[in-house]
């Protein structure tokens, strides 16, 4: 789907999905919550204010269906995913991305990257 001439103006430049879902322990998916997702996204978040990121929302998500590669997050309007599992990949994702506009090649997430089909 793509943006129309007539839609109005995002109400903010980003919006970052950060996924913080809980599933049992031992489950054969596991979960981000369990690899650190929580801790990662509250300091996206606490850091992304310090550093005076205007416009941009923080946000924790349920399930995003990635489990296997979590901690896992996807940036919009773009639609980039990211698996970031320490804060100084949550830092290079902020300045470059969510600063300069780039891309962090490294902890890219790509279609064939996931979900396990039919888990």
């Amino acid at each position: 789907m793509s943006a129309r001439p007539d839609d109005p103006k995002p109400f903010y430049d980003a919006h970052v999905f950060a996924c913080v879902n809980e599933r049992p322990t031992g489950h054969k998916r596991g979960s981000c919550k369990e690899r650190g997702g929580e801790p990662l996204r509250n300091y996206m978040k606490a850091r992304a204010k310090e550093l005076g990121l205007g416009n941009l929302r923080i946000n924790q998500a349920g399930c995003l269906d990635r489990c296997e590669l979590g901690p896992v997050m996807v940036i919009y309007p773009e639609g980039i995913w990211y698996r970031a599992e320490t804060t100084a990949d949550i830092d290079e994702i902020l300045e470059t991305h969510l600063r300069r506009g780039e891309r962090v090649t490294r902890l890219l997430l790509r279609p064939e990257d996931g979900p396990v089909k039919g888990a």
